[in-house]
């Protein structure tokens, strides 16, 4: 009986995922990994196998997204230049087929249809008008993840996230492998985008919407936890989360069903991805503990205010001024995400003035002076630390009897040293 009951074990083991055996599952997230961000600092709350590279599936349009969107801040592109429908684009397989060929639309309803349709077939399109075609614009997306600080394992293939298989004859010649992220770069992108281009939330946040006024069918967002769904569907009701409004869904056969999610509530924003559950309910099941783990359990803590005085560097020495000292305050703001009822020995502090060097008058106040680093949970913040008042530069003859001052002092005190 204790053979069959270890056989029976060890049977038990090798069905369940590798990953959700992992210590550090602690929420026991039914995907491959998962990761909890703040959408304001970037702090991470919670990560599971957070760095594992994952096809990421149509998740990678956030990296389209993102390039659209700057192509607009910078006036290189408008909402409503008319980009033209290729063949490709028009005939690319997997979600939206509804563009024809030759077809024009601005790119607002371009981008509705990727952001909200997740439409292979407009993302596509809107690759191909900024770059040229889909090869020149995946180029772009690799050098925009460098740019941004995603992990070396991010890369890009193509606009949409669809396998190399899936793109047939317009599969790139120059680009290697397949489209790969971990959820650690999807978060980061996703911070990117919320940080940098706060109105892709408009449309990622609605529910239905036609892509021509002429058509008699809308198209539905993929994104079963928007709040709006809480009074647009009963089917998906039971699935709307209080404050969603983004981010991307994905689904292939080889990544499973990913979500990047993002909500806010009470001023807090938080950013979730799962990658790799095994069916489309499973990814906003496993993101909704998620998000609940964030919002039940943590909370935004102002360490500092700007312009407060600290206790670990009060002042710091400042060469050829006309004073020797120099008072500092903090520069900005410094708040994080802590457990509720945190205490205030768990915040290990330590400030760093500026190289002697560099700490020569005149400086201006708020001229930068030094470095307050704060570690808590094994995490650490920073908040830069200034001057709090001028210090002009001192005249020659200051300088001069000040030096000799010092000379006698510094002889005084060998002198003292001896006996």
């Amino acid at each position: 009986m204790f053979l069959a009951a270890l056989i029976a074990m060890a049977a038990f083991l090798s069905a369940v995922p590798e990953e959700a055996l992992a210590a550090d599952n602690e929420l026991n997230l039914e995907v491959k990994s998962a990761i909890l961000m703040d959408a304001a600092t970037g702090q991470v709350i919670y990560e599971f196998n957070a760095d594992e590279p994952l096809p990421p599936a149509s998740m990678s349009k956030m990296m389209t997204e993102y390039i659209v969107m700057e192509k607009i801040e910078s006036g290189e592109l408008s909402w409503d230049d008319l980009v033209t429908t290729t063949e490709y684009a028009a005939n690319v397989i997997g979600s939206g087929q509804l563009l024809a060929y030759q077809e024009k639309l601005p790119v607002k309803d371009m981008f509705a249809s990727m952001s909200i349709y997740s439409g292979n077939d407009a993302t596509v399109a809107l690759a191909e008008h900024i770059a040229g075609n889909e090869e020149k614009f995946a180029e772009m997306m690799n050098e925009k993840a460098r740019e941004l600080g995603l992990s070396e394992s991010a890369h890009f293939i193509n606009s949409t996230g669809l396998g190399r298989d899936d793109l047939g004859k317009y599969a790139p010649q120059n680009i290697p492998g397949e489209t790969m992220m971990t959820a650690r770069d999807s978060a980061l992108l996703a911070y990117h985008i919320i940080k940098d281009h706060k109105e892709v939330l408009e449309y990622t946040k609605t529910t239905r919407r036609k892509l021509r006024e002429r058509d008699t069918t809308e198209m539905t967002n993929w994104n079963w936890m928007l709040e709006g769904w809480s009074t647009d569907s009963v089917s998906l009701k039971k699935y709307a989360y209080e404050g969603l409004d983004g981010l991307k869904t994905g689904h292939t056969d080889e990544a499973g069903y990913c979500f990047t999610g993002t909500a806010e509530r009470n001023g807090l924003r938080l950013i979730s991805v799962v990658m790799g559950a095994q069916s489309e309910p499973k990814r906003f099941e496993e993101t909704r503990k998620l998000l609940d783990y964030g919002f039940k359990n943590f909370e935004k803590k102002t360490i500092y205010s700007s312009g407060s005085e600290i206790e670990e560097l009060k002042t710091v020495k400042m060469n050829k001024g006309v004073k020797t000292q120099v008072p500092v305050v903090t520069g900005s703001d410094l708040s994080i995400l802590v457990r509720k009822g945190a205490s205030d020995e768990e915040f290990v502090k330590e400030a760093t003035p500026l190289p002697e060097d560099q700490l020569v008058a005149p400086i201006k106040k708020g001229d930068k002076m030094g470095t307050l680093k704060v570690k808590y949970n094994e995490q650490e913040f920073s908040v830069d630390l200034v001057a709090a008042e001028d210090n002009e530069k001192g005249s020659w003859l200051r300088l001069l009897f000040r030096a000799i001052k010092d000379f006698f002092v510094s002889i005084g005190t060998s002198i003292k040293n001896l006996f």
